[in-house]
């Protein structure tokens, strides 16, 4: 019975390639080399056909099954490279596995069994002696190793995996570093397009939250907009259900909200309970969406909506404190070039109440919503080269955010929090799993105590 799955698994597998390749003529068909290469991959799928009938009747079936399968997934990867116009390596890791990066969906490619993987960080950070107003920044440059990781992963069958992400955070937990569980859960898919999931999870928002591996992400440091208005990393208990329909991928979940008892004017971060005896008198429901019919286009959006006073009263008012936040996000690729936009805006209820419970007067409010945008582009010039084993690319992003768009009558908005970041910088990848990067960053806002920086960063995933 395991047997005729697996084959009944890779006739769908061949399925799908034919019908990738029948449609890339029509993308490539003013380009000769790419029409041939097309031709060789109809070839390979026609010789992986006639095996496919041979072990199907065949005694030996059991002993070539996963030679066929790693045949099959690397025609899917060149399938893959010609659907989005010989996007490298990189850009095609930066797209995500059933909403994971590389190494985190490692389990996924796996055998039964375990499966390890993981990735690490370490960041140098060079302060301005100066703020933008010229007077002294007060910073002091450092160090760290911002986190490494450890990715625990055991299959037990072919629909039901359990995946987890192990974080140790700045080298010592003596040394203010901690050590936490990522997230951590099970997944059941009884098929390709639906699967149900249950555990710690993380937000599918932004590009960064669920894909945040260092040599898929440009900068030595992730985008202020998705740490502050969008506050990677988040995760949360929860369970939902997620899959996809053609170019169609989508994920929903309902988890514990966030608690208002950690807002303050730099925004929600501090809400995030990270599934640590989460209070759970709210819930949120979370979703995302994203749409892949055009080769090496990326366009989706992703929400989030729920309570966040977990019970608390104030002057015997509960306070409800929902926050409602989306993004719309959008990412080309083709060859070296990718192009990537995000926007995200969130509202937040009984912002006099939450100031109430915490504390807050005057400009220390929490706003009534947030907002941050960014637009960022980079180009490998190594994909203007015949051979392209390494990478290198310089990129730009700009961004605009503010964490008080708006506060309740009777406090005052802090100018602190209106801010730009202007951050150009180069990453140089030796293979695609391991990234050195270093990046200018000029820092302005409306109080004028902005200060600049330059960053160095070394990265990996396994």
């Amino acid at each position: 019975m395991k047997m005729n799955s697996s084959f009944r698994v890779m006739a769908a597998a061949l399925t799908l390639c034919v019908g990738s390749i029948a449609h890339a003529p029509a993308v490539f068909g003013q380009e000769p080399a790419a029409a041939t290469a097309v031709e060789e991959l109809r070839r390979q799928i026609d010789a992986l056909k006639a095996e496919l009938a041979r072990l199907s009747a065949g005694p030996s079936a059991s002993e070539r099954l996963g030679e066929l399968e790693r045949r099959i997934d690397l025609l899917a990867a060149e399938i893959e490279r010609a659907r989005t116009g010989g996007a490298t390596e990189v850009e095609a890791m930066a797209r995500g596995t059933h909403g994971f990066a590389p190494a985190a969906a490692k389990i996924y490619r796996a055998g039964k069994g375990v499966s390890i993987g993981g990735y690490g960080e370490a960041l140098y950070e060079r302060y301005a002696d100066e703020n933008q107003a010229g007077a002294a920044s007060g910073r002091t440059d450092q160090t760290d190793f911002l986190r490494g990781i450890v990715y625990v992963g055991y299959k037990f069958t072919d629909k039901i995996l359990f995946n987890s992400e192990l974080e140790f955070e700045h080298a010592s937990t003596g040394k203010g570093g901690e050590v936490s569980v990522e997230f951590g859960y099970l997944d059941f898919q009884p098929n390709r397009k639906v699967g149900f999931r249950a555990g710690m999870l993380l937000v599918p928002m932004g590009f960064l939250n669920e894909l945040h591996e260092p040599p898929i992400f440009h900068g030595a440091k992730r985008p202020d907009v998705e740490s502050a208005v969008v506050p990677s990393t988040w995760r949360e208990n929860g369970a939902g259900i997620f899959g996809e329909a053609g170019p169609v991928q989508w994920r929903a979940y309902i988890v514990s909200g966030l608690s208002s008892a950690g807002f303050t004017a730099a925004g929600i971060r501090g809400g995030r309970q990270s599934g640590a005896r989460s209070k759970s008198e709210d819930f949120a429901f979370t979703g995302r969406v994203d749409f892949t019919a055009v080769p090496g286009l990326l366009v989706g959006a992703s929400a989030f909506s729920g309570k966040s006073g977990q019970g608390v009263t104030q002057g015997g008012s509960t306070i409800g404190g929902r926050v409602s936040l989306f993004d719309l996000h959008a990412q080309y690729e083709h060859r070296g070039l990718q192009v990537r936009v995000l926007g995200a805006k969130s509202t937040l209820d009984d912002a006099v109440l939450i100031n109430r419970q915490n504390g807050f007067t005057g400009n220390k409010s929490v706003g009534d919503g947030h907002y941050g945008w960014y637009v960022q582009a980079a180009y490998d010039v190594m994909t203007l080269k015949p051979s392209r084993q390494w990478s290198v690319s310089p990129f730009v992003r700009y961004e605009r955010l503010d964490t008080q768009d708006g506060v309740p009558t009777g406090f005052a908005e802090d100018p602190a929090t209106d801010r730009t970041v202007l951050t150009a910088g180069i990453g140089v990848r030796p293979i695609a799993n391991v990234v050195l990067k270093a990046d200018f960053q000029r820092h302005r806002n409306e109080a004028r105590t902005g200060v600049n920086q330059f960053n160095l960063a070394v990265g990996y995933l396994f």
